[in-house]
Protein backbone atom coordinates (compact mmCIF):
# COMPACT_ATOMS: atom_id res chain seq x y z
CA UNK A 1 0.00 0.00 0.00
CA UNK A 2 1.10 3.54 -0.71
CA UNK A 3 2.85 5.39 2.09
CA UNK A 4 1.09 8.62 3.13
CA UNK A 5 4.37 10.31 4.04
CA UNK A 6 5.94 9.46 0.69
CA UNK A 7 2.92 10.90 -1.12
CA UNK A 8 2.91 14.10 0.90
CA UNK A 9 6.68 14.56 0.63
CA UNK A 10 6.60 14.62 -3.18
CA UNK A 11 3.00 15.73 -3.66
CA UNK A 12 3.58 18.49 -6.22
CA UNK A 13 5.55 16.18 -8.49
CA UNK A 14 3.17 13.26 -7.96
CA UNK A 15 0.12 15.46 -8.59
CA UNK A 16 1.54 16.46 -11.99
CA UNK A 17 2.24 12.85 -12.90
CA UNK A 18 -1.27 11.80 -11.87
CA UNK A 19 -2.78 14.47 -14.12
CA UNK A 20 -0.51 13.34 -16.97
CA UNK A 21 -1.46 9.70 -16.50
CA UNK A 22 -5.16 10.32 -15.89
CA UNK A 23 -6.27 13.46 -17.70
CA UNK A 24 -9.77 13.20 -16.18
CA UNK A 25 -8.44 14.35 -12.80
CA UNK A 26 -8.71 18.07 -12.18
CA UNK A 27 -6.23 20.18 -10.33
CA UNK A 28 -8.93 21.15 -7.80
CA UNK A 29 -9.68 17.51 -7.02
CA UNK A 30 -6.02 16.72 -6.46
CA UNK A 31 -5.46 19.95 -4.54
CA UNK A 32 -7.90 18.74 -1.89
CA UNK A 33 -5.62 15.79 -0.98
CA UNK A 34 -5.18 15.91 2.78
CA UNK A 35 -3.05 12.83 3.24
CA UNK A 36 -5.87 10.30 3.18
CA UNK A 37 -4.55 7.70 0.72
CA UNK A 38 -7.83 5.74 0.74
CA UNK A 39 -9.73 8.86 -0.30
CA UNK A 40 -7.23 9.57 -3.09
CA UNK A 41 -7.40 6.01 -4.44
CA UNK A 42 -11.22 6.14 -4.30
CA UNK A 43 -11.27 9.45 -6.17
CA UNK A 44 -9.01 8.10 -8.93
CA UNK A 45 -11.12 4.93 -9.19
CA UNK A 46 -14.36 6.92 -9.56
CA UNK A 47 -12.99 9.46 -12.04
CA UNK A 48 -11.01 7.08 -14.26
CA UNK A 49 -12.69 3.69 -13.94
CA UNK A 50 -9.33 2.09 -13.11
CA UNK A 51 -9.25 -0.81 -10.69
CA UNK A 52 -8.05 -0.26 -7.14
CA UNK A 53 -4.98 -2.48 -7.62
CA UNK A 54 -3.92 -0.61 -10.77
CA UNK A 55 -4.23 2.73 -8.98
CA UNK A 56 -2.28 1.51 -5.95
CA UNK A 57 0.42 -0.03 -8.16
CA UNK A 58 0.84 3.24 -10.06
CA UNK A 59 1.04 5.25 -6.83
CA UNK A 60 3.58 2.75 -5.46
CA UNK A 61 5.74 3.19 -8.58
CA UNK A 62 5.54 6.97 -8.28
CA UNK A 63 6.53 7.03 -4.62
CA UNK A 64 9.26 4.42 -5.12
CA UNK A 65 10.76 6.51 -7.93
CA UNK A 66 10.65 9.59 -5.72
CA UNK A 67 12.26 7.71 -2.86
CA UNK A 68 14.99 6.41 -5.16
CA UNK A 69 15.64 9.91 -6.49
CA UNK A 70 15.90 11.24 -2.95
CA UNK A 71 18.27 8.41 -2.06
CA UNK A 72 20.39 9.19 -5.14
CA UNK A 73 20.54 12.88 -4.18
CA UNK A 74 21.56 12.00 -0.63
CA UNK A 75 24.33 9.72 -1.94
CA UNK A 76 25.59 12.44 -4.29
CA UNK A 77 25.64 15.04 -1.51
CA UNK A 78 27.44 12.65 0.81
CA UNK A 79 30.07 11.86 -1.83
CA UNK A 80 30.53 15.56 -2.60
CA UNK A 81 31.00 16.31 1.11
CA UNK A 82 33.60 13.56 1.36
CA UNK A 83 35.47 14.97 -1.66
CA UNK A 84 35.42 18.46 -0.13
CA UNK A 85 36.74 17.12 3.16
CA UNK A 86 39.52 15.21 1.36
CA UNK A 87 40.54 18.29 -0.68
CA UNK A 88 40.49 20.40 2.46
CA UNK A 89 42.70 17.88 4.25
CA UNK A 90 45.11 17.84 1.29
CA UNK A 91 45.25 21.65 1.17
CA UNK A 92 45.91 21.79 4.92
CA UNK A 93 48.71 19.25 4.62
CA UNK A 94 50.24 21.11 1.68
CA UNK A 95 50.10 24.42 3.55
CA UNK A 96 51.63 22.81 6.64
CA UNK A 97 54.47 21.32 4.56
CA UNK A 98 55.21 24.71 2.99
CA UNK A 99 55.18 26.37 6.39
CA UNK A 100 57.49 23.71 7.83
CA UNK A 101 59.91 24.13 4.90
CA UNK A 102 59.96 27.91 5.30
CA UNK A 103 60.50 27.59 9.04
CA UNK A 104 63.35 25.11 8.48
CA UNK A 105 64.95 27.45 5.92
CA UNK A 106 64.82 30.38 8.37
CA UNK A 107 66.20 28.24 11.19
CA UNK A 108 69.11 26.81 9.18
CA UNK A 109 69.92 29.95 7.14
CA UNK A 110 69.01 33.01 9.19
CA UNK A 111 71.35 35.39 7.33
CA UNK A 112 70.03 34.42 3.91
CA UNK A 113 66.46 34.70 5.19
CA UNK A 114 67.02 38.26 6.43
CA UNK A 115 68.71 39.16 3.13
CA UNK A 116 65.80 37.72 1.10
CA UNK A 117 63.24 39.59 3.24
CA UNK A 118 65.23 42.82 2.92
CA UNK A 119 65.49 42.40 -0.87
CA UNK A 120 61.77 41.67 -1.24
CA UNK A 121 60.98 44.69 0.93
CA UNK A 122 63.18 46.97 -1.18
CA UNK A 123 61.64 45.61 -4.41
CA UNK A 124 58.06 46.08 -3.17
CA UNK A 125 58.93 49.56 -1.90
CA UNK A 126 60.34 50.53 -5.30
CA UNK A 127 57.28 49.20 -7.11
CA UNK A 128 54.96 51.06 -4.76
CA UNK A 129 57.00 54.27 -5.08
CA UNK A 130 56.96 54.10 -8.90
CA UNK A 131 53.25 53.38 -8.95
CA UNK A 132 52.40 56.27 -6.64
CA UNK A 133 54.81 58.62 -8.42
CA UNK A 134 53.14 57.91 -11.78
CA UNK A 135 49.75 59.13 -10.52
Amino acid sequence: MVNRTALQGNWDEIKGKLRQHWGQLTNDELQSFNGDVEQLVGLIERKTGEGRQAVEDYLDRLTARGSQTMHDVQDYVQQAAQRVQERSRQATESFQQGYDQAEEFVRTRPTESVAVCFGVGVFVGLLLGLTLRGR
